[in-house]
């Protein structure tokens, strides 16, 4: 469990990292708020054995919160990537919802429900970054650049 946790943080600052270096606004903000969110989850996080074991109140907070930044940088932004990410992180939500309708409902599950999503996440999240940056290469050597609508 130590060695996931240390994958994650590391998977967490490449990906993150790489959309504040190449990506443009919307990449850099979703960047911002998902390593803003895991420092706070970690400050916020009860300690214990108890986790896991009812609805856990500060993750729930902090989803919401990140779920309504993703939704906001999906309405306004023009790529797709947003819109799977902020599909992804209402299913994260949901995880909390499910444990509280399920009290029973195993934390082991619970946990795999909450966290599940977070590595395709951030996949989606360097994949639209990386998707950028080759798109404003095309632009700056005059390329065509296919598959993106452009009106006018």
């Amino acid at each position: 469990m130590l060695t996931s946790k240390y994958f994650f943080w590391a998977f967490l600052f490449v990906t993150c990292g790489y959309a504040l270096w190449r990506g443009r606004k919307y990449e850099q903000l979703s960047a911002v708020v998902f390593i803003t969110a895991s420092i706070v989850s970690v400050l916020a996080r009860t300690t214990g054995q108890d986790r896991y074991l009812g609805v856990e109140h500060s993750d729930l907070v902090i989803d919401v919160f990140v779920l309504i930044a993703l939704v906001a940088i999906a309405l306004r932004s023009d790529r797709f990537w947003p819109l799977w990410v902020a599909g992804l992180q209402l299913t994260i939500t949901m995880s909390h919802l499910l444990k509280a309708i399920q009290p029973g409902l195993m934390p082991l599950a619970y946990a795999t429900a909450e966290r599940f999503w977070s590595f395709p996440i951030l996949i989606i999240l360097f994949i639209g970054a990386w998707r950028q940056h080759q798109r404003r290469t095309s632009d700056e050597l005059g390329l065509p650049d296919e598959g993106h609508y452009r009106p006018g």
